[in-house]
């Protein structure tokens, strides 16, 4: 179970770089960890704005949409390892967080893909 979860994680990082990639944006970094505090599914640059990346892939709605699995505990993990990544790299533009979510259909097609831009809040003032 685990491994089928690894496995729709990292197709659906893969949707979201590419998605990412034809939208302008230039990927930085793919699963940046920073200690156990985390990891950062992809970093990337849109124009001088870093910009961590939450990719949240579900097949089908049982357990709700990728976007509402975003919680509020998980928002402020993501701006702590945005900032983090920006200390490390010497970032000193403008940081946000946005989500990716994956729609898939129940057979695995891509159904939908929804940028979430800015999703945490205050995370543009990092």
């Amino acid at each position: 179970m685990a491994d089928n979860r690894r496995a729709l994680g990292a197709a659906g990082e893969r949707l979201a770089a590419h998605f990412l990639t034809k939208s302008g944006y230039r990927i930085l970094a793919r699963n940046w960890r920073y200690g156990s505090a985390g990891e950062l599914d992809l970093v990337a640059a849109d124009g001088d704005c870093l910009v961590a990346v939450e990719v949240r892939t579900r097949r089908g709605q049982s357990y709700g949409t990728p976007e509402e699995s975003v919680i509020q505990s998980k928002q402020a993990r993501l701006a702590t390892l945005a900032a983090a990544y920006a200390a490390e790299t010497g970032w000193s533009g403008p940081i946000r967080v946005d989500v990716v979510a994956i729609h898939l259909a129940t057979d695995g097609s891509l159904r939908e893909i929804n940028h979430v831009r800015d999703a945490v809040d205050g995370s543009h003032t990092l």
